[in-house]
């Protein structure tokens, strides 16, 4: 399947810059993709961008329901997002979490519908369409590569809330 690989945590700077687009769909490309679904599952995860096992590439994996509980798994490759228009987005406010801050959640409203355009590690044009925590996935996962981690998205004074409870675990651990 792949080779777990540790994941990188909130303050590594390979975490806060945007990911290269991928430019060649090879064997070392499905290799990382394998190591992205062996660490994903390691560590309980619902999806994992290429730079949170430090691999600065535009890549990301995911195994998760939407909306209807249907389960969805895939990987997309240069993802560019869709959400829908400021007049049809409907905002879903649950809880969001990510591997790269572990045990720390906060609510964020996003869209409850999005679509991914990208590429599967073979190359050939796949398209993503979520709701409910799919939806949520292929943003947060984006977003991922586009330097930015979902506390990024929480109001200033939320945002320390999270991050000091984050250190503080870090300390008692």
């Amino acid at each position: 399947m792949g080779e777990v690989r540790p994941i990188v945590l909130v303050g590594d700077p390979v975490l806060h810059a945007p990911c290269e687009p991928v430019t060649g769909f090879d064997d070392a490309l499905r290799a990382l993709v394998g190591d992205l679904f062996a660490s994903m599952y390691a560590a309980d995860g619902v999806g994992l961008a290429a730079n949170q096992i430090g691999v600065p590439l535009r890549v990301f994996v995911y195994d998760c329901p939407d909306a209807d509980g249907v389960h969805h798994r895939g990987v997309v490759v240069n993802p560019t997002l869709e959400l829908p228009g400021l007049g049809l987005r409907r905002l879903d406010a649950d809880e969001e979490g990510c591997l790269s801050v572990p045990g720390q959640y906060a609510p964020l409203p996003r869209p409850d519908r999005a679509t991914a355009h990208g590429f599967d590690a073979e190359g050939r044009p796949v398209t993503v369409e979520g709701t409910g925590m799919l939806a949520r996935c292929l943003q947060h996962e984006t977003d991922h590569l586009d330097g930015h981690l979902y506390i990024d998205r929480l109001p200033a004074k939320r945002r320390k809330q999270v991050l000091a409870a984050y250190e503080k675990s870090r300390t008692v651990s």
